[in-house]
């Protein structure tokens, strides 16, 4: 069970990374700050997704 947590942290993470630089992607080409307030706001979401899933892997690692 925790490799499948560890799995799906990784590919959170992994969309994490792609929403960071999509942002500041768009904040270097002077884009919509609507835009850049909404992949900050996915990129939050896509954190805490990530850190609970990390944190499910540890429990059910430590069972």
């Amino acid at each position: 069970m925790a490799t499948v947590f560890n799995v799906l942290a990784v590919l959170v993470m992994v969309a994490v990374v792609i929403v960071l630089v999509r942002g500041l992607i768009n904040m270097m080409r002077g884009g919509d700050g609507m835009t850049s307030n909404k992949l900050m706001q996915a990129r939050v979401l896509l954190q805490f997704v990530a850190l609970v899933l990390i944190l499910l892997a540890v429990y059910f690692t430590r069972k």
